[in-house]
């Protein structure tokens, strides 16, 4: 998962209403999505906290705008990317990639 929507819900927030949820398309499994957003630091250290409170507190995230919401269980183990370039205009990339959790079981052996 490398890019980070703008807000996330947690539970001191007030819920959406059945209205609003109708309206908002959840991505499931089998399709494909990708949003990139340019924030200040401000509003994305306070996405990362709030997913960070999500990946310690659950086995599950789940991401919202308006206008979509992705829920998505995950497993371990969590992959944590770190990537300086410190040539020409210095950059620092962090990188986050969750592998898919799944309720499936192993067959029988006999």
């Amino acid at each position: 998962m490398t890019d980070t929507p703008n807000s996330t819900e947690s539970e001191s927030e007030t819920r959406p209403t059945a209205e609003t949820e109708s309206e908002r398309t959840t991505i499931r499994t089998g399709r494909k999505f990708e949003e990139e957003y340019r924030l200040d630091a401000n509003e994305a250290g306070a996405f990362l906290i709030d997913l960070g409170k999500q990946l310690r507190d659950g086995d599950d995230i789940r991401l919202v705008t308006d206008e979509w919401e992705l829920p998505f269980a995950f497993g371990e183990p969590v992959e944590l990317e770190i990537d300086f370039d410190g040539t020409g205009e210095p950059e620092l990339e962090i990188e986050l990639e969750l592998p898919g959790h799944t309720d499936e079981t192993a067959p029988d052996v006999r």
